[in-house]
């Protein structure tokens, strides 16, 4: 008896947690013809959290403007080795 009563406590409780940690659903938003409007919402580990997470929505074209600049930033497009004897660094 007691262990029903345990088990039952416990399945409630997961089943709370659970509900409790999926962020509510965003509001559908308009479809339209050109694709990079397309809203594309993309789920993050919170940094120092191994459960937490957030989401972020951008349009499709506002990640690849976002995935470019990435990018060029590990590529090395702004840096010294780049700009020769005539940049200055």
């Amino acid at each position: 008896m007691m262990r029903s009563v345990v088990a039952a406590v416990l399945f409630l409780t997961s089943a709370a947690v659970v509900s409790a940690a999926e962020p509510p659903k965003a509001d559908e938003h308009e479809k339209s013809s050109d694709n990079g409007e397309k809203m594309i919402c993309k789920r993050f580990a919170a940094t120092g959290s191994l459960v937490s997470t957030y989401r972020t929505c951008k349009t499709k074209r506002d990640w690849e403007r976002e995935r470019d600049a990435a990018r060029s930033v590990a590529n090395g497009v702004n840096s010294c080795a780049n700009q020769g004897s005539t940049g200055s660094c």
